[in-house]
């Protein structure tokens, strides 16, 4: 029972899989560079929100936390936060949605922030670096999610600003991507509370990094679904989910490829804000899992493009091998077709014609040919 109910659960998951890439349709691209087109003609430095907007209202959430103590509140405005600057030993602001100008402006002007950062924060097209302005690091990175619904992969950018004391964090919509962080957070004892904000820029890095993983996990589901159905369908469908797989690989490497390049720079180079207890061994392991990550989808990459070049060959062997039936059925028919042809001219003397036997004696004859072409094909394994 256990087993069946399994076998019900899987099928049920590759229906749902073919289902969402079924309704996704080719030819929807994101358009970055339409969006990036508004900043042309405007002065270094601008804020001007590029991009689609992802959320209603912009939603800005603080914790502040040292180890004795702990604060997490939900303010209505950047400038609730003043007061709690400096109190604490870390103060995290999280800022969702990106539309309000305003909002972005007013936290660069409370902790300082440069506004080529504030423009780059505020461009979602950006691709993913880290910068260093002395006071502060910046870190862009893109996200990605699953949409099981839709069948997509949803690109997302974070902005992070790392300080001495001070994280912000800058997103395009709400998520639970940080749920565990802000739990650990909450909790007294644990390591978050003990260390400072580097620590803090490490585990939201690392977040990040560990929603790679779901991505790859629904993506190996896919390609398990996408083997089973190679080999048994192997139709339009196929070819469609194989192309959209395909496609969320590349933008998954494009959003993905960055982060070894950053990561490796916050190991090697030498950033006032973060400690070398921290940078060693900590963003060390998320390294690892960078290439981890890089390497799996690179092979996904690689088995997609040969389950691309298998389709065709399967395609092209059943056209090879209808081609070879209706050829067998023409080749055959064709001797009949010419003793019938002959038979029927309007010719009044003719060999049989006036036999009582001669039409089944025709007939007859050309079944053995019939026979024996059936025979000679087989004799011969061309079908």
């Amino acid at each position: 029972m256990e087993r069946s109910g399994g076998n019900k659960m899987k099928l049920a998951r590759k229906r749902t899989v073919m289902k969402t890439d079924a309704l996704r349709k080719p030819g929807q691209m994101k358009k970055v560079m339409r969006s990036m087109t508004k900043t042309v003609g405007q002065a270094p430095g601008t804020l001007l929100h590029t991009g689609e907007q992802k959320t209603g209202t912009t939603r800005i959430t603080v914790f502040g936390y040292d180890e004795e103590k702990e604060l997490h509140i939900t303010p209505g405005s950047i400038q609730e936060c003043k007061a709690l600057k400096g109190g604490f030993k870390v103060l995290w602001i999280n800022i969702d949605g990106l539309h309000d100008v305003s909002v972005i402006e007013e936290a660069g002007q409370l902790f300082g922030i440069h506004p080529l950062t504030l423009e780059d924060i505020l461009q979602t097209g950006q691709r993913s670096k880290i910068e260093d302005f002395e006071t502060y690091l910046f870190i862009l990175l893109r996200t990605s999610e699953y949409d099981a619904l839709s069948g997509e992969i949803l690109d997302e950018q974070m902005s992070i600003v790392l300080g001495e004391n001070f994280v912000l964090t800058f997103q395009e919509k709400p998520g639970d991507m940080f749920d565990a962080v802000r739990e650990r957070i909450k909790n007294t004892g644990t390591g978050i509370r003990k260390r400072g904000a580097d620590y803090l820029a490490y585990m939201l890095v690392d977040a990040i990094v560990d929603s790679y993983f779901i991505i790859l996990d629904s993506f190996e589901t896919r390609l398990d679904n996408l083997d089973q159905e190679l080999f048994s369908i192997s139709g339009k469908t196929t070819f469609q989910s194989i192309y959209f797989l395909k496609k969320d690989l590349i933008q998954l490497r494009k959003a993905e490829r960055p982060l070894r390049e950053i990561v490796n720079r916050i190991i090697t180079d030498r950033y006032g804000v973060i400690g070398e207890e921290t940078a060693g061994p900590f963003f060390r392991d998320i390294y690892d899992n960078v290439i981890l990550i890089n390497e799996t989808i690179e092979t996904y990459r690689d088995i997609v493009l040969g389950m691309y070049d298998t389709w065709l060959a399967i395609v092209n062997n059943r056209m090879n091998e209808i081609m070879k039936v209706l050829t067998t059925i023409a080749t055959v028919f064709m001797p009949l077709s010419f003793l019938a042809g002959v038979y029927g001219m309007n010719f009044h003397v003719m060999p049989g014609l006036d036999l009582p036997w001669g039409f089944y004696g025709m007939m007859g004859f050309m079944g053995l040919i019939f026979i024996g072409m059936i025979v000679y094909f087989r004799t011969r394994k061309w079908f």
